[in-house]
């Protein structure tokens, strides 16, 4: 088995691998403890240009219903009155911007969109593994209210 040594070799489109990647967040309730939760349902790809990093660009949807966080009256709360399931079914990312910002990190710029609203989120990107089909990797970003994080295989 080779395997891969330089980011031009893994230029091309991935789909992520739903059942490798977990889309967590963590959140401080108005009482000051951490929830943590993750969705269950959600696509989304990725096209990684190695010799032009910059040319890269990465989508993701998230079925808002999906939400869990091992509560089930939370969740019905988050479905309902946070998130807005009935008219706002999924949540969405889509790229605008790829840095690379070392050898094997990223910043991933785009916009983020919730209930209907976007507002633009930076995500930092690290390239954790490779192989000759698949390649990893572990990504987060936060903002004044929950922090994101997500773990692919792709």
């Amino acid at each position: 088995m080779s395997t891969i040594t330089t980011l031009n070799e893994l230029t091309g489109d991935y789909v992520l691998d739903t059942t490798r990647t977990r889309i967590g967040f963590v959140a401080r309730h108005a009482m000051g403890t951490k929830v943590r939760g993750q969705f269950e349902e959600f696509e989304g790809g990725a096209h990684l240009d190695g010799d032009n990093p910059s040319q890269s660009s990465a989508r993701l949807t998230i079925q808002a219903k999906s939400i869990q966080t091992r509560n089930r009256q939370r969740d019905e709360q988050l479905r309902n009155t946070f998130l807005g399931v009935g008219e706002h079914p999924a949540l969405t990312f889509a790229s605008t911007k790829v840095q690379q910002s070392g050898t094997t990190s990223f910043k991933v710029t785009g916009g983020l969109t919730i209930r209907g609203v976007t507002k633009s989120v930076t995500v930092d990107f690290e390239l954790t593994g490779a192989g000759t089909t698949r390649g990893a990797t572990s990504g987060s970003t936060s903002r004044e209210a929950p922090r994101s994080t997500a773990t692919t295989g792709a």
